[in-house]
């Protein structure tokens, strides 16, 4: 398989609650974090749909602060609710991990 970012899709909302789980943070940064840790065609506005309905979901919460270069930035935190969905989350991978794994070794 060539592409794994067909792969990826499937877990990036997760991810993305992982990746502000470890620090408050902004829509472009969190891009840039998927993209280090390999979801390398993941574009913006991707992104900034799934803060959209995270938001609206109330698993995360905003803040605007000024930026010293342009509009002021909306930073992301983690609700209650959000570590709660992330837990669910990595409860569900840990599962489906060991499935797959169990298939691999026959």
């Amino acid at each position: 398989m060539n592409n794994t970012t067909e792969m990826l899709k499937g877990v990036l909302e997760g991810s993305i609650l992982e990746v502000i789980s470890r620090n408050t943070t902004y829509g472009y940064d969190i891009t840039q974090q998927l993209r280090t840790l390999g979801f390398e065609d993941i574009v913006e506005g991707t992104v900034y749909t799934i803060l959209v309905r995270l938001e609206k979901n109330k698993l995360v919460r905003t803040e605007k602060r000024p930026s010293a270069i342009g509009p002021p930035r909306k930073f992301y935190s983690l609700t209650d609710l959000g570590y709660k969905e992330l837990h669910t989350f990595w409860a569900r991978w840990d599962f489906v991990s060991s499935k797959i794994n169990e298939l691999r070794r026959g």
